[in-house]
């Protein structure tokens, strides 16, 4: 298969700019000069013939066909038009699209393929292949590299089967051969219509088959006529009219093949009597010519065949109708030169010159000029080769980038005046400029364009020269210059020499731990930005965070990189110098003291020492402050932190000597044994040196008492260790664990008293919760584990027993969620205790657990009923105003008292109106002789439990009332064992000490104007301070401040409590006032005002970009400055407020700025709207650079701007002028790159369908005209005077609405939101 594209001298601008889709219509395709009837263009539909009629079909003289012998590998050729290829970028040919297609087809055919480009942009492809390989690779390549058209062929619906085969095979077999893909409608369609898809050629061909097979299934005559394909022409006449005229004589279908296919019959189907009138009027055609006709054959240049053939085969067509001559073309594929005219004597000569004359009006010319000169011969803005096209309009210059020629066509005359001009402009360039090629490795290529071009495009300024670099993915290392033969060989030597500066430098890695990096970095870069500012030629790359490397790389000159390396080092080193960590534990307790009064100590401590010190959070069980910086300063805001802890406790800190070697051992598994000391004696803290140190000292810190314990416990664990060290493991349930420690632990201490092993049970923080640890001499470990296993597996069996718990205790155990059975569980080996559901009226109780867990549970059970069975109730009379204070901050007090003593303890309800009668006959806490105190009902609080128990829990609530006015806090009270023999000592106190318990109210005297700043924002400030002397001295509650109504407007605040507190929270309250005054004097000073008028077209001049110049002014000179809001009247005032002379600097500030703006001028400079883009750069990073270097303001016009060329600046007469020029410059030089990027885009780019390609695009060009539309003579709807409707009138075919016209973006991109 083969076709062409065609060139005529008539229309020579129409090939240029390609042709129209071809209609596919009948079986032929028609001539656009042609106007077909309507019945030519919609044929009716062949009527069925006689139900007696059959075809016959001819039968072969061989009887049978007999397959030729084929080789197994076959070679096809075919071409696909310019106006058919679906991909027609040929700047990447070879690489683009239509190469990957290939390669996809090939690797799922296994065919070959090769592509070539023909002059016209046409696409050669040749397949290879087994032929079953080549055919579904020519299909897919026809489907996937051409453009498909579509056709419908009308057949009877009972011969589609016939069409489609057996199995799908002749369907298969027709679409490989034809390249198509043929969809036939499903039995269930009524549609007759077959839709073939696919090229202009094989749609052709796929119809003709269709209609052949369905012609040999009709009962209709078919006759095959085997003919030259020589004398096919003359039968079909000039476009096909003869056959037409013939086929509408004789009603007779006839098919001819097209001249693509390699087939001499012609097919001829219809009503016998037509079939035999045709046929005879065929052979007698046939005969005649053959008889008449002779021919001749001319040697013709190959690659002027396509100007005879003609676009789609018109100027053959138009030379057989005008002379009766058939020419017979060679394959464009083939490589004969030879032209073949057949025809009658008399008219060879007249077609002989026609073809001749078709040959020459066209010509080819290649003109040779290096690619460098390419851009050079086009000129600035397409000036040298623009002046030749205009003078010669019906020429066609072609550059192809990368080869070094340039090829002209069109007429014979103007092709060579252009060949004569374009031959002396590089004749001239040739003389004036120069080139030269320098290998340059491709690592270095980015640092010679430098960053945004700065070192090449300074290099093409200076020197006028054209730099090109190849493309990293290029992978080439030629750098070209091109320009003034100076300018090249300085640039060239420029270029060198900044490569062997490259050359020279080196690299160097330091080693930097991970966690430094982003120290050194800085936010933001601030840090590293200082270090590569003070050492500009160095490049210092940080390894991605992800790698987890700590490989620091420096390059650039070798003394650079060196003094770089040097600094970073120092850096590095005093981070880790800073880097030292020290955890210092404190008691818990402490923690707030060594804070202090609004972290008063710590940031006091951190600035003296230079140190950062984390405290853990409040909720955190951890007792460790972590001190890190320099060493000796850590030391000393440890010592400073120790000091605090001792002298607000009584904090004893001893050292014990003790090997190192046995310090590991007496740590333990994670910490295990010194943990169990410290827990033993009190909390104290064990310090022991870090490993390696080599010091034997091990630092004991504690309450006093706890610190002797803990010594004396490390010393013996060191002997036994020393003497015989000996470790077991075993492993228990963690329920397990309080049974075997017992209550109070004396179930572990029974088994320390009899084996001298030390047990040693996990903490709640240890992962290994199973895990007993037991430590001592060998026999002592081994007995003692085995009374553990023994105890563990007594454990293990679990039994199930029962008693009887009368139902009226019941409630006591399953109360309070089940509390009481809860403590039971935890204490008893998870024992599980189960009481009857209420209601039951049950009395039997069930215990499930190991076996001693159960009896113990039992036990202690029958314990808690005895309790219960002698609890009695006592009352005790105490004020309802000092209940509060009895229970403490959340009832913590109260708490303690009902555990240490096993009683509940029930406060009576409030009653608000006693506590305003019992207030009355007291003042400042001196009591009247009248006012004794008789207890209310709101007085009893009652106390029930064991007679004993309920009276030491008296005692308790009666010393606690005491003790919280006289005793401080942090020190311990110890409750006499004897209640009997205490309570007329405590009774006594109370009485005495009444007159101490009884709050007091004084007066401070503070200013009105103060009020609302002590009590503070929704009353923290009060809050703040009653929880202050809360912590300091008693509760809150002890002390009420009260401050008068707002409308009072009194100078006087009242303080309630008792006589000792009321005294501290009046001094902290003076203290506040004195604070308070001092800000009201500082607030005073700093509200100092200035206005000043200022024109507000300079507002926005002042405030800056972002606020970044009133920021900055606000900052330096500590004011206030607030700018007039959108409605006021007076826009042009500015308010400036803060200290005095503050304010006057930052008004003088503002003068000098507005003067600087008043000198500034403002001028319009116009440049092209296409260079905008490039000036403002990505994200305006190129303009924003422009404006700082030469401080100036710059404003682009907005989208869709009356004037879109105008952009102002605004700024000093002289760096306006410097700015103007500059931009100016840019446009010249961006305007360059613009204009050849389009110039060298309307050469290189094939032409287009429609418009002037290239060159050629002169008056001759008549392509530019509305399309006519498909017409038809002899319509239906011209009968009687009936006319079509005119498609251009707006009655006939109105408008819906009006078009939307494209919204302008501007040069800054698309609007982001």
């Amino acid at each position: 298969m083969s076709s062409v594209a065609v060139l005529t001298p008539e229309s020579f601008a129409e090939h240029r700019s390609g042709l129209k889709d071809q209609e596919i219509t009948g079986c032929v395709p028609e001539d656009e000069a042609y106007i077909p009837t309507y019945l030519e263009a919609f044929p009716p539909l062949p009527e069925k013939g006689a139900p007696g009629e059959k075809t016959g079909e001819p039968a072969s003289a061989w009887g049978s066909k007999i397959r030729p012998i084929k080789a197994s590998v076959i070679t096809q050729v075919f071409h696909v038009p310019l106006e058919e290829r679906r991909y027609k970028d040929n700047s990447q040919f070879g690489e683009g699209e239509e190469a990957k297609v290939c390669l996809d087809i090939m690797q799922r055919t296994g065919a070959h393929i090769e592509l070539s480009l023909a002059k016209d942009q046409g696409l050669s492809i040749m397949v290879t292949g087994k032929l079953d390989s080549v055919m579904k690779a020519r299909k897919e390549i026809v489907a996937r590299l051409q453009t498909q058209a579509s056709a419908t062929v009308a057949i009877p619906k009972e011969h589609h089967r016939f069409v489609i085969g057996k199995n799908g095979e002749k369907l298969q077999e027709l679409e490989l051969k034809t390249a198509t893909k043929i969809a036939i409608p499903r039995p269930d369609d009524p549609s007759a219509n077959i839709r073939i898809t696919g090229t202009k050629e094989g749609i052709e061909k796929a119809r003709h088959e269709i209609l052949l097979i369905s012609a040999e299934q009709d009962k209709r005559a078919v006759e095959r006529l085997s003919l030259e394909k020589a004398f096919h022409p003359f039968i079909a006449g000039a476009h096909n009219r003869l056959v037409q005229e013939l086929s509408q004589e004789t009603g007779a279908r006839i098919s001819i093949p097209p001249p693509s296919l390699p087939k001499d019959e012609i097919v001829i189907t219809g009503e016998k009597e037509a079939v035999a009138l045709a046929v005879n009027r065929i052979r007698a055609m046939y005969e005649d010519k053959k008889r008449k006709t002779t021919t001749i054959s001319v040697e013709v240049k190959k690659s002027q065949h396509k100007y005879i053939i003609g676009p789609k085969g018109n100027t053959l067509q138009e030379i057989l109708e005008a002379t009766g001559v058939s020419v017979e073309m060679p394959p464009l594929d083939s490589s004969s030169e030879t032209i073949i005219l057949r025809g009658e004597p008399d008219k060879l000569g007249p077609a002989l010159t026609q073809v001749y004359a078709k040959a020459k009006s066209v010509m080819v010319v290649e003109v040779s000029a290096p690619a460098w000169l390419h851009r050079f011969i086009i000129g600035k803005k397409g000036q040298n080769i623009g002046r030749i096209t205009q003078q010669l309009p019906r020429v066609h210059i072609e550059f192809t980038d990368g080869e070094e020629r340039i090829s002209l066509e069109g007429p014979t005359e103007e092709v060579e005046q252009a060949q004569a001009q374009i031959q002396e402009i590089i004749k001239d360039l040739l003389v004036r400029m120069d080139y030269t090629e320098v290998i340059i490795e491709q690592r270095f290529h980015r640092h010679l364009i430098g960053k945004n071009g700065a070192n090449i495009n300074r290099i093409k300024e200076q020197y006028k020269v054209s730099v090109r670099i190849p493309q990293d993915s290029d992978r080439s290392g030629l750098v070209r210059i091109e320009g003034d033969p100076k300018g090249v060989q300085l640039a060239r030597r420029e270029l060198i020499e900044m490569v062997q500066r490259m050359e020279n430098e080196r690299t160097k890695d330091l080693i930097v731990e991970q966690k430094f990096h982003r120290t050194i970095i800085g936010q933001k870069g601030e840090k590293i930005k200082e270090v590569r500012d003070k050492f500009p030629e160095v490049i210092i790359n940080f390894p991605d965070p992800a790698q987890k490397s700590d490989i620091v790389q420096l390059r650039g000159p070798k003394n650079e990189v060196e003094k770089c390396a040097k600094f970073l080092q120092k850096i590095i080193a005093d981070l880790i110098e800073n880097s030292f960590s020290l955890s210092v534990p404190i008691f818990k307790q402490f923690h707030k003291n060594i804070i202090g009064k609004g972290g008063a100590n710590i940031k006091k401590i951190r600035e003296e020492t230079n140190t950062k010190i984390d405290l853990p959070t409040e909720n955190s069980n951890s007792e460790m402050i972590v001190i890190t910086g320099k060493k000796s300063n850590c030391e000393a805001a440890r010592d400073r932190i120790l000091s605090i802890q001792r002298e607000l406790a009584n904090i004893k800190e001893t050292e014990v000597t003790i090997p190192a070697r046995l310090h590991n051992s007496l740590i333990g598994s994670k910490g295990c044994l010194v943990r169990s000391i410290m827990e033993d004696c009190g909390g104290v803290h064990i310090h022991f040196p870090s490993e390696g140190s080599g010091s034997d000292k091990v630092t004991i810190r504690g309450p006093v008492g706890e610190v002797e314990k803990a010594k004396k416990q490390l010393l013996q664990l060191a002997e036994e260790k020393q003497v015989n060290n000996f470790t077991a493991e075993l492993q228990a349930k963690p329920e397990y664990h309080k049974f075997l420690i017992g209550r109070g632990g004396a179930n572990i201490r029974r088994v320390r008293d009899r084996t001298g092993a030390r047990i040693i049970f996990p903490s709640p923080d240890d992962t290994e919760q199973e895990l007993i640890t037991i430590v001592g001499k060998e026999e002592a470990v081994r007995q003692a584990q085995k009374e553990l296993e023994s105890l563990v597996k007594n454990l293990d069996d679990v039994v199930e027993d029962n008693m009887e718990v009368e139902v009226r205790h019941h409630r006591h155990f399953v109360c309070r969620r089940g509390q009481v059975l809860r403590e039971l569980a935890e204490e008893y080996g998870g024992v599980a205790v189960s009481f009857p559901r209420t209601g039951a009226n049950s009395q039997r109780v069930t215990l499930k657990g190991a076996k001693e867990c159960v009896e113990a549970a039992k036990k202690r059970i029958q314990e808690i009923i005895e309790d219960l069975e002698s609890q009695v109730s006592v009352e005790v009379a105490i004020p309802q105003r000092y209940h509060r204070a009895i229970m403490g901050p959340k009832g913590c007090r109260i708490q303690h008292i009902t555990r240490e003593h096993e009683v509940q303890i029930k406060f009576p309800e409030r009653d608000d109106s006693a506590a305003g009668q019992e207030a009355a006959p007291q003042e400042n806490g001196d009591v009247s002789p009248e006012a004794e105190f008789v207890p209310r009902k709101c007085d009893i609080i009652a106390i029930s439990g064991r007679a004993e128990k309920c009276e030491q829990a008296k005692a308790a609530l009666l010393v606690g009332g005491i003790l919280h006015v006289f005793v401080p806090i942090g020190a311990s009270v110890c409750t006499p064992a004897g209640v009997s023999l205490l309570s007329p000592l405590i009774f006594s106190l109370v009485s005495s000490s009444r007159k101490a318990l009884v709050p007091i109210t004084e007066d401070v005297e503070v200013s009105y104007e103060l009020h609302r700043y002590i009590i503070g924002q929704k009353g923290s400030g009060i809050r703040k301070m009653m929880e202050e002397y809360e912590v300091r001295v008693t509760p809150a509650r002890h002390v009420n401040i009260w401050v008068p109504q707002p409308e009072k407007q009194l100078d006087v605040i009242k303080v309630t409590g008792l006589a000792a507190n009321v005294e501290r929270a009046k001094l902290g309250l003076l203290e506040r006032v004195k604070e308070l005054q001092a800000e009201q004097e500082e607030r005073a000073l700093r509200s100092f005002k200035v206005t000043m008028s200022v024109d507000p077209k300079f507002h926005p001049k002042i405030i800056g970009r972002k606020g970044a110049v009133i920021s900055q002014i606000r900052k330096d000179h500590d004011v206030s400055i607030q700018f007039p809001d959108k409605g006021d009247e007076q826009q042009d005032l500015i308010v400036i407020s803060g200290y005095e002379r503050n304010v006057e600097e930052a008004r003088q500030a503002i003068q000098q700025l507005v003067a600087e703006l008043q000198e500034m001028v403002s001028h319009d400079v116009q440049l092209d709207p296409r260079t905008h883009a490039r000036i403002i750069g990505a994200r305006g990073k190129a303009i924003r650079k422009l404006m700082e270097e030469f401080k100036v303001d710059i404003r682009f016009p907005q989208p869709g701007s009356d004037e879109p060329a105008k952009v102002t600046v605004m700024g000093l007469p002289e760096t306006v002028d410097a700015a103007i020029d500059h931009l100016l410059n840019l446009e010249e030089e961006y305007m360059l790159n613009v204009q050849e990027t389009e110039t060298l885009a309307a050469y290189m780019k094939p032409p287009s369908r429609y418009g002037g390609g290239g060159g050629a695009g002169g008056p001759d060009d008549s392509s530019g005209g509305p399309a006519k539309g498909f017409v038809v003579r002899d319509a239906p709807w011209n009968a009687g005077g009936n006319k079509a409707p005119d498609m251009s009138s707006a009655e006939d075919f109105p408008t819906f609405g009006s078009g939307v016209a494209p919204k302008p973006t501007s040069a800054w991109g698309p609007k982001k939101f």
